[in-house]
């Protein structure tokens, strides 16, 4: 990894490396660049990231895709009902002198795609939970350790659908960002059906090792925040939580509950790496906005009324960044 005269330097090379990482993503996904700079923004802050959309939106595609073109060893599992914490995990097994031996199961990896995670019953949902907060698992009482740099990206279908089940809460919060993918526009699905009816294959290029990622990660939490960015971030956390002092009419009307002390947490660190992506220094109160639906709105759960008169959560977080 080459070594960086100052924290300058770094981090012109940091902005650097997203416009070639964004760059080498749109010669296979077309039209979702905001959707990558959330999901780059994730990984450079060591979070990890929920995509939700109604199957067909190449969600499964543009994770591959990131992971391609980082240096990473990648593992897809895909969830269905019937999977179990051990083909997750991995589990004990009897070699042949009948003594115990672990078999790592697919979660041994520094990409996790997680697909369609939640077609799987909350039992195996929670395989995930201490891998994704303290980075290891624990099978038997033996505690092993995974390698960084480490990153769940989970897919997951509209919870209207049959055949789903909804994440917990407890599940929710490990994820930094929830991301949602909408349809393309037409022009861009022009460009997608040309692109993909064809016999060309697109090779993408390696742009960042594994040590390069956590140097950057590191990086990142070193931008220095004026007091007044994280003022506001912690503002506009408080302002989702009925019932409290600094609730909003909107909050204490549409809202069952609120986001929690993760939340601020996500929205500074956020705005820190929306600054460096952008060839800023220093976040402003412009990129904590940039992170706030994302990092919100899986964190925030409407009442009945909001329910009933069709206020989406993304109405509400809008209302609470203008108020």
């Amino acid at each position: 990894m080459k070594e960086f005269n100052s924290e300058v330097e770094a981090a012109d090379a940091l902005h650097r490396a997203y416009q070639k990482l964004s760059d080498e993503i749109s010669k296979v996904v077309i039209g979702q660049d905001e959707v990558v700079r959330l999901l780059l923004t994730s990984i450079f802050c060591q979070g990890h990231c929920l995509l939700v959309g109604v199957p067909g939106l190449a969600k499964t595609l543009l994770i591959q895709t990131i992971a391609s073109a980082l240096d990473l060893k990648f593992n897809r599992i895909q969830f269905t009902p019937d999977l179990m914490p051990s083909d997750i995990l991995g589990a004990e097994t009897l070699d042949r002198d009948r003594n115990f031996k672990f078999i790592k199961g697919p979660i041994f990896a520094n990409i996790i795609l997680a697909d369609e995670i939640n077609r799987t019953p909350p039992k195996t949902q929670a395989a995930l939970l201490e891998s994704m907060q303290e980075y290891a698992v624990t099978i038997a009482g033996q505690r092993y350790e995974l390698q960084k740099p480490f990153f769940v990206l989970a897919t997951q279908n509209p919870i209207e659908q049959e055949g789903t089940y909804p994440l917990p809460e407890a599940q929710l919060d490990r994820f930094m960002f929830n991301v949602l993918l909408d349809y393309p526009a037409y022009e861009k699905e022009v460009d997608i059906v040309k692109s993909t009816t064809t016999d060309v294959r697109t090779t993408i290029g390696h742009v960042l090792s594994g040590e390069e990622i956590i140097y950057y990660q590191s990086l990142v939490r070193k931008v220095p925040v004026a007091d007044n960015v994280i003022e506001y971030a912690v503002n506009l956390v408080h302002k989702t939580r009925p019932g409290t002092e600094k609730a909003a009419p909107v909050t204490d009307q549409y809202l069952e509950w609120g986001a929690g002390p993760r939340a601020s947490q996500y929205l500074v660190i956020g705005a820190k790496c929306n600054a460096l992506l952008n060839g800023k220094y220093s976040p402003d109160i412009e990129d904590v906005i940039a992170v706030a639906k994302p990092t919100l709105r899986h964190r925030v759960v409407r009442n009945f009324k909001a329910e009933a008169e069709g206020v989406s959560i993304d109405n509400i977080i809008d209302q609470l960044i203008k108020g």
